[in-house]
């Protein structure tokens, strides 16, 4: 029965491989919480500087013609 301790090895290496799966999925929900929190911001800080933007573009024709 040489081939037991080969399996009990075998079957040790599946459990961590398991249980190094369990926590790359969860690390993986929540890099994509991330990813979707900043992209809600960036989305957010680029209609803010369009607004802005707009405002800026509005002030600067009311100013006069310099001659």
């Amino acid at each position: 029965m040489a081939s037991a301790p080969q399996i009990e090895q075998i079957a040790e290496r599946v459990e961590r491989l398991l249980v190094r799966y369990g926590e790359l999925q969860r690390t993986n929900a929540l890099l994509s919480q991330q990813v979707d929190m900043l992209t809600h911001e960036r989305d957010s800080l680029k209609s803010r500087l369009a607004a802005a933007r707009a405002r800026v573009d509005a002030l600067l024709e009311r100013l006069p013609i310099a001659s």
